[in-house]
């Protein structure tokens, strides 16, 4: 039987390891965690709240595969997320700013002139990036993109990448655009749900199978070593196939360099109250040391009449070996660098990057599903056929 060792037990690796091992493959799947489900791990709290310490993280896609693979792991219920922004101590405005967020910003009249502006020169329903706003010929259009790039964009990305919106990849400006519309829903995607019983239960279930072996609390490099282009394991070449999930420059030991990253210090605190906030993500995107505040019993609608858990999440340098690395930079010098170590890796004898660390770019969960997916097609030349997969749906293991 052909072996897998998968490095991480996130939603990338278990995908992944669940597909080979649909496949007949023998898969052993190792995390350095005491815990599977990597940065979407939650847990269920002594008040029924299920709370997620890595952050928020909600699920949507417009991807047809992705969500039948994933429906095979669990059940779901409906959320379609809302985001507001603080702009000033009074006023909180729908983010992507909309067509709503303009009447709430602006008075009466200056709204309904832009409002008419902005329709009549892009369309009702357009989707802009304030960028182009930003340099518009019209400065009526041009003020309004100035406004919007200061009250939402400017100070919140300060916080989040510790650089200016302009030095960062259009991807990332084009994440959160402004959009002429009143739906005030952060995302548009046909399916927006959450699993009925967290991502730790459904991502556990991914990994519910006779051909997968998981071992937490282990290190990749224990035992484990590269060189010249060779995968050796407690001393021996090892010609299995290699999917490793975790930060690329630390798995050639930095020769190249450190890769840049953020990571964030979570404030957790519980609140004595059924409701904390208007809704269940709050951006601070003009004053207050962190990014936005998070309350998780508006997750899933099921608030608890004892009190409620808020999350403040306050964006920091990233230290090699004092905290975790969450998002990759996307400066073209880190993707320079970035691209040293992809080379690397592509010299090595069936070693795979997978996941946001591993391909050091930020991406949603149902991108981290797709592309594991895409790369078990790869490795092995076969289609994958979700029908095929057997339904493993265990319940609540709170």
């Amino acid at each position: 039987m052909d072996k897998v060792i998968v490095v991480g037990a996130g939603i990338s690796g278990a995908t992944i390891a669940r597909l080979f091992a649909e496949n007949g493959y023998d898969v052993t799947v190792i995390d350095r965690r005491d815990t599977i489900g990597g940065n979407a791990f939650d847990y269920r709290n002594k008040n029924g709240i299920i709370v997620q310490p890595y952050g928020p993280h909600i699920f949507h896609t417009n991807s047809e595969k992705v969500y039948k693979f994933l429906t095979k792991f669990t059940d779901w219920r409906e959320y379609r997320h809302k985001v507001l922004a603080k702009i000033r101590k009074d006023k909180l405005v729908p983010v992507p700013f909309n067509l709503n967020s303009l009447h709430v910003a602006f008075s009466k009249k200056k709204a309904e002139r832009l409002e008419e502006i902005l329709i009549a020169e892009f369309g009702e329903g357009a989707r802009l990036n304030v960028m182009e706003l930003k340099n518009h010929p019209n400065h009526e259009i041009r003020d309004f993109g100035e406004y919007v790039y200061k009250h939402i964009f400017y100070i919140y990305t300060m916080k989040q990448w510790g650089y200016k919106p302009e030095r960062l990849s259009a991807e990332i400006m084009g994440r959160v655009p402004v959009v002429l519309s009143r739906n005030d829903e952060y995302f548009d995607d046909k399916y927006q749900v959450m699993p009925e019983d967290g991502f730790s239960m459904m991502i556990a279930n991914i990994l519910r199978h006779p051909h997968i072996k998981i071992k937490l609390k282990t290190n990749a490099a224990t035992g484990a070593y590269i060189h010249e282009g060779q995968i050796y394991l407690r001393g021996k070449p090892f010609d299995g196939i290699v999917v490793y999930t975790g930060s690329v420059d630390e798995l050639f030991e930095y020769k190249h360099g450190v890769l840049p990253y953020r990571t964030v210090k979570f404030r957790f605190e519980y609140k004595r109250v059924v409701s904390y906030q208007s809704s269940a993500v709050i951006n601070y995107t003009v004053s207050g040391k962190q990014t936005r505040v998070t309350e998780f019993s508006k997750f899933t609608s099921e608030p608890s009449s004892t009190g409620t858990v808020i999350v403040k999440e306050i964006p920091k340098k990233h230290k090699k070996g004092k905290n975790e690395p969450y998002y990759p930079i996307p400066l073209e010098k880190n993707i320079e660098l970035f691209n040293k170590y992809k080379q690397e890796a592509e010299g090595c004898k069936n070693l795979y990057l997978l996941g946001r660390l591993g391909n050091y770019k930020y991406i949603n969960l149902d991108q981290a599903v797709e592309n594991a997916i895409e790369l078990f097609e790869r490795i092995t030349g076969e289609e994958v056929d979700i029908e095929s997969i057997r339904e493993t749906k265990i319940g609540r293991a709170y």
